[in-house]
């Protein structure tokens, strides 16, 4: 249900999901506040969609926060460690992928409520899901659940009974195929999201890391051409 001033904040990676979520949190009427990070991710592909998607939404604001999350490293997508690439997708459910970064979404929450205090916007958004991608901890309904509490708990706002958070997560359940098609049906342009972990120096999607499996599995299963540049 939609917030009472009608705020969201949405956590905008400029991959297929997130934008998803943006279309989705635009349909329920909320004005738009997106929020990226530049946490030291190995590409900036990622960042440049991220403000290509914000604008086109018509996002009212778009924060982007630097995070030195490579400084921590424990992760391919932050240290120099190798990207897995051409793995099957039962293998990908088998166990956590070196592709987790430690806390990350923790830390992005973290912020986002920090940001929706300040903002008075109860309503966050975040495109985690558990069904396609089930090895990441922190994409699991439990994990969402435990947050919210957490952040209710947390912010003076809330403690004062001004505001209540909620963290909304409307892809948690989907296949990437049913967000796709969702999307499609919301009028996103998926041309414009980057989801590789490992693209090359132009830019154009690898084709073979676990996200651009799944990417490219979606949009088989969905029956929508894929608009995606590979190398």
């Amino acid at each position: 249900m939609a917030g009472e001033n009608k705020k969201a904040l949405v956590l905008v990676s400029g991959g297929l999901d997130s934008t998803t979520c943006l279309a989705i949190a635009k349909r329920e009427g909320f004005d738009l506040f997106a929020l990226s990070f530049d946490y030291g991710q190995r590409h900036r592909a990622e960042i440049k969609a991220a403000k290509v998607i914000a604008k086109a939404f018509g996002a009212k604001e778009h924060l982007i926060l630097a995070l030195p999350l490579g400084a921590i490293g424990g992760s391919a997508l932050t240290a120099a460690i190798e990207v897995p690439k051409d793995v099957a997708f039962e293998q990908m459910q088998a166990q956590i992928p070196v592709t987790y970064v430690p806390a990350r979404n923790t830390v992005f929450l973290s912020l986002a409520l920090a940001w929706g205090e300040t903002l008075h916007a109860a309503d966050i958004f975040i495109g985690v899901n558990a069904l396609d991608y089930s090895g990441y901890p922190d994409c699991r309904p439990e994990y969402i659940e435990s947050f919210e509490k957490m952040a209710n708990l947390a912010l003076k706002e809330c403690v004062e009974g001004r505001m209540r958070m909620r963290i909304h997560t409307p892809l948690i359940a989907m296949t990437k195929a049913q967000i796709i098609k969702a999307g499609v049906e919301l009028g996103v342009d998926y041309s414009i999201t980057h989801s590789c972990y490992d693209p090359d120096p132009a830019g154009r999607a690898c084709g073979r890391c676990d996200s651009c499996v799944l990417r490219k599995m979606g949009f088989a299963q969905a029956g929508v051409p894929d608009p995606t540049q590979y190398a």
